[in-house]
């Protein structure tokens, strides 16, 4: 009896393990082909059920705490280091003779910038997703105070009596100016758009202010990108300046002279077919140089080889004796050296024609660069010694600092902060994310088109079926795990098929990436990478009296007539909470004559103020215009019998919109208890 009960058993634990085996591997294979776009990825659950699991025990085993240094200052003595930990909400305090961290301060979410005041006990803190700066002492080690600002600060500088902090605010594009004595914002600045760091020149006359995305322009234009001059006497702005063809301005320098300001820059190519990537041509990096003097003139410099190019340039600095400067790649974890005199020299007697071609010149840089220096994974902020013999350079995916001799140029150690040991997989995949070494010759990283893992605001020429006559409006990358399908045509049903066949094939044109580095890079982008908090339209969670009304033209079911709007012609219909997406193929009128006849993806709108321009080729500049100028037909939602000021309602809303991590139950119901009358 029991042998006939083993019998049985077995014949059924083979029978299921044949139905498993042929039908179920049959099925797992087809489900995976579907997600991957492959025939032969590895039938791995783990790959995508455990790496991008909301689960909270899951994500909690699967990921860890990083720190993520970001920018770094050193005090007068050289015996500390302050290092930003972004990733771990901190300032760390770094013993320089021992090599060692010696104090973790927190601060606010997502510090970007530290400066430190005139006597070295206080430092000042930038909490770019807080919207305040924190006010540490430094021989207390903790936070004492904390200082208002705009949305998103980020880079900081003192005026040269210390007195005056500026503060750049990134997402609200402007500058605040706090009066030191009291901690008051005794004015507001405009900059230009999404400025990202603010320097002070030797003699403390002027400010200048950059700025990283470029000013909306119709596509067919060369982008243009400002930077705001600030009169350090007056404190106003005494110019806004702009420097073609160029973006991304993320840091900037003086030299101790103070004859140059020295800022990194991106030249894209944008308005060129994608293909041209293998001509060298999608992008290219460098330097503007701006001559402070009356007339000076501004000269861009490719930083660049013919085959080999240093994508990513984030931040400069300058030795004190105004020799050397040193400008950090995150894209190649590379640091450039720059003879300042061999720049004088070119200077001296470039005639106008000679400046335009070097803005070109993938040659030029063998004239003034004399060295690059390797680092660890994404080196971001630097910072010299006072002697200027030590370089620090914060390596934020290795979670440490290098420590370069600016003489030998050698790396003579590295300072752990105190990370995780472990690499997980989304830590892998921020790596991939951030580095240039999967494109053609080293072109480009994921990042250079989304910085802040959100988009660049440029309208590109893809070169590719279905896309446009391939005018494509660079969309955001940030919580985009559930709302797939992906590109405007929705053609890419998963992120493994976006950054697989479809990355290699239109963009890097290189082999794609290994499974193990694709299940890494898209376990980061479906749920390593988040929205900021919707300070500056959505600070409290509650909507205002403009917003709530514009809440309610967006769900309406009636028009201002009393005629029922077809479901289709609903706002809500095709955007609906929490992201404000179906996940839909829709006609919305947007088609030019120049467009393939195609469908769009309805996109996410959460955060969408901080994604000018719209629609799928960008040509609208503003909210406003995608139904003032294009939507006319009420096509794309029924809108047509708004007034001005209805309008102007409908898009307050819009811009309230804001990732649902940060709604609160309170909130939700406070939203959903105004009706429109």
């Amino acid at each position: 009896m029991n042998m006939r009960r083993f019998f049985v058993i077995a014949g059924i634990v083979v029978i299921a393990a044949l139905l498993i085996h042929f039908p179920g591997r049959k099925l797992a294979r087809t489900h995976v082909n579907g997600k991957t776009g492959v025939e032969d990825h590895p039938l791995l659950c783990t790959s995508c059920h455990i790496y991008i699991s909301k689960n909270p025990v899951i994500k909690k085993l699967v990921n860890a705490d990083y720190l993520s240094p970001y920018n770094l200052a050193v005090a007068k003595d050289g015996r500390r280091l302050y290092v930003v930990a972004q990733d771990g909400n901190a300032l760390l305090v770094v013993d320089t003779e021992k090599n060692n961290v010696i104090e973790k301060i927190a601060v606010g979410k997502m510090p970007y910038t530290v400066v430190l005041n005139n006597d070295g006990k206080l430092a000042y803190v930038s909490n770019q997703w807080s919207d305040n700066v924190s006010v540490v002492d430094i021989g207390k080690s903790r936070v004492i105070d904390t200082l208002q600002t705009g949305n998103g600060p980020a880079g900081m500088t003192l005026s040269k009596d210390g007195n005056f902090l500026y503060v750049v605010n990134a997402f609200s594009s402007d500058v605040s100016v706090i009066d030191l004595s009291n901690g008051e914002e005794i004015k507001r600045l405009g900059a230009g758009n999404n400025p990202s760091s603010a320097e002070v020149s030797p003699d403390g006359n002027t400010i200048i202010v950059t700025s990283r995305r470029a000013i909306i322009e119709p596509y067919g234009k060369p982008v243009s990108t400002e930077y705001t001059v600030i009169d350090g006497t007056t404190r106003r702005v005494q110019e806004h300046k702009s420097i073609e063809s160029a973006h991304i301005m993320e840091n900037a320098a003086f030299t101790p002279s103070g004859d140059l300001a020295i800022v990194t820059l991106v030249r894209p190519k944008n308005l060129v077919p994608s293909i041209q990537v293998e001509q060298g041509w999608m992008m290219t990096y460098g330097i503007g140089i701006i001559e402070q003097k009356e007339n000076g003139r501004t000269i861009q410099l490719l930083l660049d080889e013919p085959n080999s190019y240093y994508p990513d340039p984030f931040d400069i600095v300058i030795s004190p004796d105004g020799k050397k400067a040193f400008v950090s790649h995150s894209a190649v974890n590379s640091i450039s050296v720059i003879d300042i005199d061999s720049i004088r020299a070119m200077l001296a007697d470039a005639t106008p024609e000679m400046i335009n071609n070097w803005g070109n010149n993938l040659g030029i840089s063998f004239r003034f660069v004399t060295a690059r220096i390797k680092t660890g994974a994404c080196p971001k902020g630097m910072a010299l010694s006072p002697d200027g013999k030590i370089l620090y350079v914060t390596e934020q995916l290795e979670d440490r600092i290098a420590v370069i001799n600016t003489s030998s140029l050698e790396t003579m150690s590295t300072i752990n902060l105190g990370g995780p040991d472990r690499i997980t997989v989304a830590r892998h995949g921020r790596r991939l994310f951030s580095n240039a070494g999967h494109t053609f010759q080293n072109q480009f990283a994921c990042y250079t088109c989304h910085p802040d893992f959100h988009e660049d605001g440029l309208v590109y020429n893809m070169a590719s079926k279905d896309m446009g006559r391939n005018l494509t409006n660079t969309q955001s990358l940030r919580d985009i795990g559930d709302t797939a399908p992906y590109k405007w045509n929705g053609k890419n049903a998963t992120v493994y098929k976006q950054d697989g066949i479809r990355f290699s094939t239109v963009l890097t044109r290189t082999e794609q990436f290994s499974y193990k580095d694709l299940d890494a890079i898209s376990s980061y982008i479906t749920r390593g990478i988040h929205y900021p908090p919707n300070l500056q339209y959505n600070p409290d969670q509650e909507l205002t009296v403009s917003q709530a009304r514009g809440k309610a033209i967006f769900e309406r079911s009636k028009d201002f007539k009393g005629s029922e709007i077809p479901v289709n012609g609903r706002c809500v219909t095709c955007h609906p909470g929490p992201f404000f997406t179906n996940r839909q193929m829709f006609d919305v009128g947007t088609l030019v004559p120049s467009d393939d006849s195609i469908l769009f993806d309805t996109p996410h709108l959460n955060n969408i103020f901080a994604s000018a321009p719209y629609l799928h080729d960008g040509r609208a500049q503003t909210l406003e215009e995608i139904w003032t100028k294009y939507g006319t037909t009420d096509k794309h939602g029924i809108v047509n019998d708004l007034s001005k000021e209805q309008l102007n309602d409908l898009t307050d809303y819009l811009k309230s919109l804001r990732a649902p991590e940060y709604e609160s139950k309170s909130s939700r119901e406070q939203q959903a208890s105004f009706k429109f009358h």
